[in-house]
């Protein structure tokens, strides 16, 4: 497959599923991502006739279809009550996958608040250990994100946005149904950088590379490739040497960014010396 069928987009919640596969198959796109937590897309607005016709949509246009968890629901939570509640959310996502023919979900760490930063990790670990294997029961595959830092001076701070906290989850999770998405933009604002990750990393576990531009050790930010100093050149070519053959899934901006700048990803990588074709 070429490289530019590999690179998919993130719709987010910009857009109506239904709208977002057919624009996606307008501009030739085979992977597209989509959050369904609020609006038209929100998992309770889908009964049975409507997954049904997104199934067929995908099915046409040879569109493989992706979940992408809040990043804002805690997935380290353990207040009693709450905590049960986002159990509950992240089974009705492994539900829906079923049902929309889903290929993946994105899910979190979730975050911490400094001084629990221990506890909260052993609660995430459990909760996703829980739902790998409701998701090996039915089929599913979950991806764990790494997600961005946030500043020193925050008290909240994401989990697993290092590759050390990054590598205490997979490493203690070992399953068919449990994969990584790598989000290179997020390497690149930590001190190890995309190649600490990617020397980190065994890259049969990772089933997506997220994209957008920023600045190294920088703000989180996302923005279009080629205004910010990230090098997606050499990050193509050090991914794609590892064996990677997943999918790439831009992240930034607009949705016609995103569709715009396949095209100059595809350049950045060939000028880099990676067969794109």
């Amino acid at each position: 497959m070429k490289l530019i069928d590999r690179i998919g987009i993130d719709l987010g919640r910009k857009i109506r599923l239904e709208q977002g596969i057919e624009l996606a198959a307008s501009h030739g796109i085979r992977f597209v991502d989509v959050q369904l937590d609020t609006g038209e897309n929100a998992f309770d607005r889908f009964d049975a006739a409507r997954c049904a016709a997104v199934r067929a949509a995908c099915e046409k246009h040879g569109i493989q279809l992706g979940l992408h968890t809040s990043s804002a629901v805690n997935v380290a939570e353990y207040a009693p009550l709450v905590a049960e509640g986002v159990d509950r959310y992240l089974l009705a996502y492994i539900d829906i996958y079923r049902r929309l023919g889903a290929r993946w979900i994105v899910l979190h760490a979730g975050f911490h608040f400094t001084s629990d930063r221990a506890q909260r990790m052993q609660a995430g670990l459990a909760r996703i250990q829980r739902m790998v294997a409701q998701a090996e029961r039915v089929g599913a595959v979950l991806y764990l994100e790494n997600l961005n830092k946030e500043p020193a001076q925050a008290e909240v701070h994401y989990l697993a946005h290092t590759l050390e906290e990054w590598r205490y989850y997979f490493e203690r999770i070992d399953s068919p149904s449990f994969r990584l998405s790598f989000t290179a933009n997020h390497a690149h604002l930590v001190p190890e950088g995309v190649e600490g990750f990617i020397d980190g990393l065994d890259f049969r576990r990772v089933g997506e590379v997220r994209l957008a531009d920023c600045f190294r050790n920088g703000p989180e930010e996302h923005l279009v490739p080629g205004q910010g100093d990230f090098d997606f050149g050499a990050m193509f070519r050090r991914i794609e040497a590892s064996g990677f053959t997943g999918h790439y899934t831009n992240a930034f901006g607009s949705l016609e960014d995103m569709i715009e700048a396949r095209g100059y990803l595809v350049a950045r990588a060939r000028a880099a010396g990676v067969a794109v074709d």
